[in-house]
């Protein structure tokens, strides 16, 4: 019963971590630097506080909620080993 509890843990395990792969490369690279932090033109327009809703906010959400699944699983991965 253990050993396909095992089987079942590691294959969600490597499919999160390919879902993690193709998620942080395909993210687009923050692009507001210190010019923008001095200014503040990043601080209070629409898109800035809107931005959680954009595909861009969207997939930064799924690649946090991915890499806590990636933890979680390698924790549960790492006891079931010992067992």
């Amino acid at each position: 019963m253990i050993e396909i509890i095992k089987n079942v843990v590691l294959v969600i395990y490597v499919l999160v971590c390919v879902v993690l792969i193709i998620l942080a490369t395909i993210q687009a690279k923050d692009q507001s630097g210190a010019s923008q932090t001095i200014t503040g033109a990043a601080a209070n327009n629409f898109y800035e506080q809107n931005k959680g809703r954009t595909k861009e906010g969207k997939i930064k959400r799924a690649t946090v909620i991915s890499g806590i699944l990636f933890v979680i699983l390698a924790v549960a991965l790492s006891i079931l080993m010992v067992m």
